[in-house]
């Protein structure tokens, strides 16, 4: 499968990579930034890449997995700084965060993340997590799953779409992509019912993955574990997160530690959003250590 990486020389420019340099990509998925960036640090340079879905680092081509300057470790950014004392990792340039998904996980994974198959509602990139969306679903009060909804999915109708899934569960467990689809269309007016699934969606793999907690964490920890003058690259596909990191790097450049590579996000060009649909909301934020 093929899949194209955001905003991906953008992202190169902000880090500036150059030869012999190690990089942490935080967010592996298929490697497309950590493979460029490994032909900028050419011939020594090493990039250690997180990948806490170990499902989709099974399932890396074998020439991903064997290059010799490429650490993969299955794991969540979040605990970078434990990750990179697991593996003596130092002298770091730069640190990636691409907190979309991967093509993988959408076409292929089976796991619920996109609403256009059926598939079991499951949504979780780690495997050892206790709470996936059939969890959350089918057990979570009406008034949780409305707030998870709103703060996660901006979604206007998120009270009545949780009343819609509140009643049917009591009728029938929800465990299909396609039972919730239906839910979620069924409780929006028509000019909802393509957007609005995607939305729900959404919000439920952020809710699951504990995306935004683990943006908060991983922004200090991958902070701390960068050299003076590397550099931490963002890219973003959602306000929420977008948010969190603008005033992440705000901290850290208010506190005098840290300044900005450029003032205002990065977006994708129009060829790009024409090639890739995916990089339409890509916000692409970086900051440099003092």
């Amino acid at each position: 499968m093929t899949h194209i990486p955001v905003l991906l020389d953008e992202t190169i420019g902000a880090l500036n990579p150059n030869p012999g340099e190690n990089f942490i990509d935080g967010t592996f998925g298929w490697g497309g930034h950590s493979l460029a960036i490994l032909g900028k640090t050419a011939p020594r340079g090493i990039v250690l890449g997180i990948e806490q879905d170990g499902e989709s680092l099974a399932a890396l081509p074998a020439a991903i997995k064997e290059n010799p300057r490429l650490i993969l470790e299955n794991g969540n950014y979040a605990d970078i700084a434990a990750i990179v004392r697991k593996h003596n990792f130092s002298n770091i340039a730069g640190v990636l965060f691409d907190l979309g998904m991967s093509s993988w996980h959408v076409d292929e994974s089976g796991k619920g993340f996109s609403f256009s198959k059926n598939e079991p509602i499951r949504m979780k990139y780690d495997s050892s997590n206790p709470i996936d969306a059939a969890g959350i679903v089918n057990n979570y009060p009406a008034g949780e799953l409305e707030k998870i909804f709103k703060t996660y999915g901006q979604e206007k109708f998120s009270k009545k779409i949780a009343i819609a899934i509140e009643k049917e569960r009591c009728r029938r467990r929800i465990e299909s992509t396609r039972q919730l689809v239906e839910l979620i269309r069924g409780a929006v007016p028509p000019a909802q019912k393509m957007s609005a699934p995607a939305r729900i969606f959404q919000a439920l793999r952020i809710a699951v993955n504990r995306e935004f907690e683990n943006i908060k964490h991983g922004i200090v920890a991958g902070f701390e574990v960068l050299r003076p003058k590397g550099r931490m690259a963002v890219i973003t596909f959602h306000s929420g997160e977008d948010k969190i990191v603008k005033d992440g790097f705000r901290v850290l450049v208010d506190s005098g530690r840290a300044e900005l590579i450029f003032k205002k996000p990065i977006v994708c060009s129009l060829e790009e959003a024409r090639r890739n649909s995916r990089a339409r909301s890509a916000k692409l934020r970086a900051i440099e250590k003092k």
